[in-house]
């Protein structure tokens, strides 16, 4: 029997919520008999319905992984538990646990103090004591062999995907180009607003993403809210994102580093260029279907952005390999390797 941690029903979706939902539907459809089991204090009722989660327990958040999860497992003589957030129950050691990157590592200031605590104490006792050790690229298979000291032969890779929803449906009449991201220091927001601050063409910058806790950059921040080209826009809905996406100009995504990075690939599914830096893992995912930057250079960013805003033949060409791109990747897929290598192991 595998039990499926499902904690993440009780999250705000980011990338790392959204991988999780997208490979359980998938994983639903291929493998039924999986069961997922939730906390209380579900926020989004519709997929728990599609997934047909069970609710267990009294307590939330990690207690509840800690300590009822495993108690469920065992009551339902769970031959695994499978987590797929980062996190999971450090002392019962049949369990699958999908760490995405180590991010909170490289980049502790994008954090709270209490985040990277906990997961500096976590995260080391969860992969000890895991069965299976799975992350989303090959690049973040290097980073946590090479850091924790592991076996790189330990470390399973299986991509993320776009979800099928995102695809093209209007045609690029908005002069605008498009960032998605949380507003955090790793995500590189300074040097996107310096960098589009230089462009002197009649273009604006759409900004999607919530403003990160630890995001302490107040002044430009206010200039940027004071700024008629920039639109800040917070968090939306799918449909909302979709249609952004169909009508940007174009798609700019300078992190400083994604342990996979979905935002591009939803992207390129609605047929929009790609601008994106080359670090991380991100030259692994979009190969040589992105138009690529240095993060760490103002004048780059600026210089490309310059670019692919004004050269319509390029933009064309990006799309077309932007859609071939997406093709390599796609949530069934994945879910059928997750459970090929749960199965290969019995």
């Amino acid at each position: 029997m595998i039990i499926i941690n499902a904690r993440f029903l009780t999250q705000k979706i980011t990338g790392v919520q959204r991988y999780a939902i997208d490979l359980c539907l998938e994983l639903k459809k291929i493998y039924p008999l999986a069961i997922f089991v939730s906390p209380k204090k579900i926020i989004h009722e519709e997929l728990a319905e599609k997934l047909g989660v069970e609710i267990f327990g009294s307590l939330n958040g990690h207690l509840w992984e800690q300590i009822e999860l495993p108690m469920y497992a065992s009551s339902h003589h769970s031959s695994l538990i499978v987590n797929l957030c980062n996190t999971g129950p450090i002392f019962c050691r049949s369990k699958l646990v999908v760490l995405h990157d180590i991010a909170f590592e490289r980049f502790p200031l994008s954090f709270s103090f209490f985040f990277r605590t906990m997961y500096r104490t976590l995260i080391p006792f969860i992969l000890r004591t895991s069965k299976f050790i799975v992350t989303d690229s090959q690049f973040s298979k290097n980073e946590i062999s090479e850091y924790y000291k592991i076996s790189r032969d330990r470390v399973n890779v299986i991509p993320c995907a776009s979800n099928s929803y995102f695809r093209a449906i209007n045609s690029r009449e908005n002069k605008f180009i498009l960032a998605v991201s949380s507003i955090s220091p790793h995500k590189n927001f300074r040097s996107l607003v310096l960098a589009f601050d230089k462009l002197d063409d009649d273009v604006e910058l759409h900004i999607i993403g919530e403003i990160g806790a630890n995001f302490s950059d107040t002044g430009l921040l206010n200039s940027v809210k004071n700024n008629k080209k920039i639109k800040l826009l917070g968090r939306v809905t799918d449909q909302e994102l979709r249609k952004k996406y169909s009508e940007a100009l174009c798609f700019v995504y300078p992190s400083l580093y994604e342990g996979f990075g979905i935002p591009p690939l939803e992207a390129q599914a609605c047929g929009c260029p790609c601008l994106v830096s080359r670090v991380a893992s991100l030259p692994e995912v979009c190969g040589d279907s992105v138009l690529y930057c240095d993060p760490y250079c103002v004048d780059d960013i600026a210089l490309k952005l310059k670019v692919i805003v004004s050269d319509s033949s390029l933009r064309k060409k990006l799309t077309e390999l932007g859609l071939n791109n997406v093709e390599r990747y796609s949530w069934r897929k994945s879910a059928s390797r997750l459970l090929n290598l749960i199965r290969e192991e019995k």
